[in-house]
């Protein structure tokens, strides 16, 4: 899990070996196994979750429907971003799809290695300007795209949710049923 993170420092910003050991020390390490939670609505999350395997989702829960925020598998990063950095409660959920490995970063780490290491500061900074605009292009295409061009988006994009997302989760991504996820999946493979 030590070198995959380090690569997936090095994709953007160059590190010397003793910058990384001394940026590690600001991490633990946590291991989840298949449906359990990583947040829960109304905890108080201390920490941010990068992947190093595995896959899981954040959703709200309206009612007793799910409403799927993002999904996050291996180098991606995961928490209520809200609750983290205003330290509040949460307000949605993520758990696990699959048995995963995370390491945590606690807003207090974050904050020292920032003031350590302002090369990590950029580093986050870019970090979140790539979630941000994800984030603007998903509302964005819920906005202006119908059911079909969500899926060709999302088959595009993440073409490996496909075979290690179930359906129903996928439907709720893209805010359609799954009875018309699975007429778009047909429709796609006779085309």
């Amino acid at each position: 899990m030590k070198s995959l993170f380090k690569q997936h420092i090095e994709q953007t910003l160059p590190i010397t070996e003793e910058d990384f050991e001394f940026i590690w020390s600001h991490f633990t390490q946590k291991s989840l196994k298949k449906h359990q939670f990583l947040v829960q609505e109304d905890d108080y999350i201390r920490s941010d979750y990068w992947v190093g395997k595995g896959l899981l989702k954040a959703y709200y829960n309206n009612d007793g429907k799910e409403h799927i925020l993002q999904f996050a598998m291996e180098g991606w990063w995961i928490s209520d971003y809200d609750a983290y950095f205003n330290q509040t409660p949460a307000s949605i959920n993520v758990n696990c799809l699959e048995d995963s490995e995370l390491i945590c970063l606690t807003l207090a780490n974050r904050e020292a290695l920032c003031q350590s290491l302002p090369q990590m500061a950029n580093f986050f900074r870019l970090k979140a300007q790539g979630g941000y605009v994800a984030s603007q292009k998903r509302i964005l295409s819920f906005l202006k795209n119908n059911a079909e061009e969500r899926y060709h988006e999302l088959t595009t994009l993440y073409p490996t949710l496909l075979q290690r997302v179930p359906k129903t989760l996928l439907a709720s991504y893209i805010g359609v049923s799954r009875e018309t996820l699975s007429r778009l999946g047909k429709k796609k493979l006779n085309e």
